[in-house]
C-alpha cells in the first residue's frame, strides 16, 4: 500500500474514492462543503432529507456525485467537538477503512480538513491516519495453507494546503516506518511457539541487521550466558528442549561517544508456567509472552527505517517455560548477574528472572535510560483493563516523557507507584529476596523486583500485559503495542539531541 501527500482542488481529484468529512447537526467540513458547491447542493440535499445527520463514526457511500472526478465520494461523520478525541477518530478510521474492503476500492483520497482529531496538529493526524489503516488492512496468514487475498487498497492520498505539505510529508514517512514496526510486533506474536522459538526470534534480529546497515547484532548462547553468570535467565529455559538465547541489536544513528537509550524485552516465546502449571483454558494465548521482545523488534525497525541520530540497543532475553524433567522446582535459589541469589517461589513468575539478568546486562553500556517491555502480570489487567500499559519507574522525568509520548502516540500509559514500603513483600528466609510477592500489588512488586537491578541507571518498566493481545473473535491476535509509544518516546529523544546540536 502506498501513501502520498496532495493538494489542489478536491473536487478535481481522480481517485475510485474521495473521503470528506461532516460534522453534528450536518456542518459540512471545508473539503465536503467545496463538493457540495461543486455537484449544486448534493451534500447539503442528503443532509436535509436525513441520510446522513454527521453522528460520529456515521458513513454514507456516494457514488456519481455531480461536479466531481471521483468515482465515489464517502461522507463520513465526526459528531461534537467533543467526540473527536483519540477514540472516536480510530473508530472513524475503522469505519471507513471497513467500507473500502468492503467495496473493494483501489485508491483512496483522505480530504478531513484536520477536523476529525481534537488536536489542531497536522503532523500527529496524519501519521495516525497513516498507522491506523495500515494496521486495519494487516492480515495474518503465515500459518494457513490459503494466503489471504491481498489488499485491493493500493494507493491511499492525503489532500493537505501547500504549505502543510512537508510536514505532511514527514508524518507520512515516521507514520510508515512506525506501522511497519507494528506490522513486525504483530508478526512475530502471531507465530505459534513451535515456529517462534529463542532460536527463531535470534535469527529475525541477524535478518534485520542485514536489511539495516546501522544495526549490528550479537546472540548470546547458553554457554556464554553461563560464563556471564546469567543464572536466572537460565533457570526459566531449562525445562525445555529450546535452547535460551539472549539477543543484542545495536543501532547506531548518533555519535559513537553518546551513550544509548536502551530497550529491554521479556521474550517467553511459550509460558506453561513450568512446574507452577498454568491452567488449560486459553493456554494457546501464551505464545503472546513474548509481546515485550515483539515490541522491542518494532521498534527496532521503526528506529531504522526513519534513521534517527541516536544510539539505540534492542535487548531480548528469549526463553521457553516448560514443565521437563530439568525444570526449575518452586523453591529452588538461583544466583543472578548482578550476583544477588533469588528464591523462586513460583516458577510462573518467570518474566521477572529473564528480564533481572538482561537488565544487568543492559548496564554494560552505561546507559542515557533503559526501558524494559513485558507481558509481566495478570495483576496489570485487573489495575488497568485492557486500555493503558502500566508504567513504573526509578526516575520522574523519564516516566513522564512515556507517558507523553504515549498519549502523543495515542498509545497511551498509566503510571503507578514504585515506594519502598512494598519492597518487604519480597523478602525470603532463604535467599536475597523471593521471586513474587503475594496476592497483593502483583504488579508493582514484580517492578519493585526489576528495581534491585537497575541502581545505577535511569530506568522504566512498562507491564503491557493488557495491551499486547487481544482474545476475542475475529479480534483476537497481537496488537503491536507499544511500539507507537516507544517510537515517539525515540522521536522525542531525537529531537532534543537535534536541538543541542
Amino acid at each position: 500500500m502506498d501513501f502520498e501527500i496532495i493538494n489542489g482542488s478536491v473536487e478535481s481529484l481522480e481517485t475510485e474514492c474521495l473521503i470528506v468529512a461532516l460534522e453534528a447537526e450536518g456542518a459540512l467540513c471545508p473539503s465536503a462543503a467545496t463538493v457540495d458547491k461543486a455537484s449544486g447542493g448534493y451534500l447539503t440535499e442528503l443532509v436535509e432529507n436525513g441520510d446522513i445527520a454527521g453522528k460520529a463514526g456515521q458513513t454514507l457511500l456516494l457514488f456519481k456525485v455531480p461536479g466531481i472526478k471521483a468515482r465515489r465520494v464517502l461522507l463520513v461523520g465526526l459528531g461534537t467537538e467533543k467526540e473527536r478525541k483519540d477514540r472516536h477518530y480510530r473508530k472513524l478510521v475503522k469505519a471507513i477503512t471497513a467500507t473500502l474492503k468492503q467495496s473493494g476500492i483501489t485508491s483512496a483520497a483522505f480530504a478531513l480538513d484536520g477536523c476529525a482529531s481534537y488536536r489542531d496538529d497536522v503532523y500527529r493526524a496524519t501519521r495516525q491516519l497513516v498507522e491506523w489503516v495500515s494496521a486495519d488492512f494487516y492480515q495474518y496468514d503465515e500459518t494457513k495453507s490459503k494466503k489471504a487475498d491481498p489488499a485491493k487498497l493500493e494507493n491511499v492520498q492525503i489532500l493537505l494546503s501547500e504549505e502543510d505539505t512537508e510536514l505532511g510529508e514527514g508524518a507520512l514517512l515516521d507514520g510508515v516506518a512506525i506501522a511497519n514496526g507494528v506490522s513486525t510486533a504483530r508478526e512475530l506474536g502471531n507465530l505459534p511457539g513451535n515456529i517462534c522459538t529463542p532460536v527463531y526470534l535470534a535469527e529475525r534480529a541477524e535478518a534485520l541487521s542485514e536489511e539495516f546497515d546501522d544495526i549490528h547484532t550479537r546472540i548470546l548462547d547458553e554457554d556464554e550466558m553461563a560464563e556471564l553468570g546469567m543464572h536466572s535467565l537460565l533457570a526459566v529455559g531449562r525445562g525445555s528442549a529450546q535452547p535460551s538465547r539472549l539477543i543484542v541489536m545495536e543501532y547506531n544513528g548518533g555519535e559513537s561517544d553518546e551513550k544509548p537509550h536502551v530497550l529491554v524485552g521479556k521474550g517467553i516465546t511459550f509460558d506453561t508456567g513450568g512446574i507452577s502449571l498454568k491452567p488449560g483454558a486459553a493456554m494457546d494465548e501464551m505464545k503472546f509472552d513474548m509481546c515485550g521482545a515483539a515490541s522491542v523488534f518494532g521498534a527496532m525497525e521503526a528506529v531504522a527505517e526513519m534513521q534517527l541520530p541516536i544510539n539505540v540497543v534492542g535487548i531480548v532475553a528469549a526463553a521457553e517455560n516448560m514443565p521437563g524433567s530439568q525444570a526449575t522446582k518452586p523453591g529452588d535459589i538461583v544466583t543472578t548477574m548482578a550476583g544477588k541469589t533469588v528464591e523462586i517461589l513460583n516458577t510462573d513468575a518467570e518474566g521477572r528472572l529473564v528480564l533481572c539478568d538482561a537488565l544487568t546486562y543492559a548496564g554494560r553500556y552505561e546507559p542515557e535510560t533503559v526501558v524494559d517491555i513485558a507481558t509481566l502480570t495478570g495483576a496489570c489487567i485487573i489495575a488497568l483493563g485492557h486500555h493503558a500499559t502500566g508504567i513504573l519507574s526509578n526516575d520522574e522525568e523519564l516516566a513522564g516523557a512515556l507517558l507523553d509520548s504515549g498519549d502523543y502516540a495515542a498509545d497511551r500509559g498509566w503510571p503507578l507507584p514504585l515506594w519502598d514500603e512494598f519492597q518487604e513483600l519480597l523478602d525470603s528466609n532463604f535467599a536475597d529476596m523471593a521471586n513474587i510477592g503475594g496476592r497483593s500489588a502483583g504488579t508493582i512488586t514484580a517492578a519493585c523486583f526489576l528495581s534491585r537491578f537497575t541502581e545505577e541507571y535511569r530506568w522504566a518498566h512498562l507491564d503491557i500485559a493488557g495491551v499486547a493481545w487481544n482474545s476475542n473473535g475475529k479480534e483476537k491476535g497481537a496488537t503491536g503495542r507499544c511500539v507507537p509509544m516507544l517510537s515517539q518516546y525515540l522521536l522525542d529523544l531525537a529531537e532534543q539531541a537535534q536541538d543541542e546540536d
